[in-house]
């Protein structure tokens, strides 16, 4: 990235001015790169635990499948899903506060014993669905912020400050430059008038 200056007092300022700006949000934003990549492990860890738990509860509704064809799945239904907002590292993603299920009714006395114990299966498999796609949905935005960050620490990290720091070597040996030049010719200046001098004396 070519930083746009001029080789003066004011430019050089206001480069040293922005080059600690970035220098002092540096770690603050390496801060949170770091916290999001634990979060972002956090949370890869809860989604492969409900993963294999839904699994398995899938595996065990399959065993008594025979049964299943009996059972009305609409009796089950999702009512609510009750989220909250939750900051990680200045990011906000959801929270999943509650999962509100609901029950139809049903006849007792036309509907084989086992029904409550596959309502309460159906219920199980509902909730643990419901918090897989939320830890999912939560992983790609803490995914995505995570990947900005440190997209942003290595845009500081490896192109504005050393951008900066050369623009400031570049203007500081320029100015040393014309002061040196300025000194060398106020000497020869004065020698030249020295001389003068003692010719016209």
């Amino acid at each position: 990235m070519a930083i746009k200056f001029q080789y003066n007092k004011t430019s050089l300022q206001q480069l040293e001015k922005q080059l600690k700006i970035r220098q002092r949000t540096l770690p603050i934003i390496k801060n949170k790169e770091s916290a999001l990549r634990m979060e972002v492990k956090r949370c890869k860890g809860e989604a492969a635990r409900l993963e294999d738990a839904l699994e398995r509860q899938i595996a065990g509704y399959e065993r008594t499948f025979a049964l299943w064809t009996e059972f009305d799945p609409t009796i089950v239904r999702v009512k609510d899903v009750k989220l909250g907002v939750k900051k990680i590292a200045g990011v906000r993603v959801p929270l999943l506060e509650d999962i509100e299920l609901g029950v139809q009714p049903f006849s007792l006395f036309n509907s084989p014993k086992w029904y409550y114990d596959g309502i309460s299966i159906l219920q199980q498999l509902a909730r643990t669905a419901i918090e897989r796609e939320f830890v999912v949905a939560k992983l790609d935005l803490l995914e995505h912020a995570r990947k900005k960050t440190t997209q942003k620490v290595n845009l500081f990290e490896k192109v504005q400050i050393p951008g900066y720091e050369d623009a400031l070597r570049k203007i500081k040996r320029f100015m040393e430059d014309e002061e040196n030049l300025s000194k060398s010719s106020q000497k020869i200046l004065k020698t030249i008038q020295e001389k003068r001098k003692e010719v016209s004396a």
